[in-house]
């Protein structure tokens, strides 16, 4: 599906690299942008876009290419909740367990 995109990019004469299209490619492998078409789009103005002057020619672009869609298929991930209190207790501070253990798991997962 992406590919197509970048082609829609190239078409519309936007001068966007492999090197770029690579960089967004990796991006969402690794989860850098959420799965929401407004993250996608503010994450791949930014890989692709290399010039403020770029920026209405690229939003037209993205509009013509994504009209009607409202998030980007496959980027949706139901992850195991072990994993995220894995996570959590590998990655945050023993201040910030204590926030979120007096949140609540359950509500943290219900805002999330």
């Amino acid at each position: 599906m992406l590919i197509d995109f970048f082609l829609h990019l190239k078409a519309r004469k936007l001068p966007v690299s492999t090197r770029e299209f690579l960089t967004v490619l990796e991006g969402l492998r690794d989860h850098v942008c959420g799965p929401s078409l407004d993250d996608f789009y503010y994450y791949a103005r930014l890989c692709l876009v290399k010039d403020e002057s770029l920026y209405d020619r690229f939003d037209q672009a993205f509009g013509e290419y994504f009209k009607g869609v409202t998030a980007l298929p496959g980027l949706e991930a139901d992850l195991p909740e072990d994993w995220l209190r894995a996570m959590a207790r590998k990655h945050l501070s023993p201040e910030e367990r204590a926030k979120l253990e007096k949140l609540g798991w359950d509500k943290l997962m219900e805002e999330f």
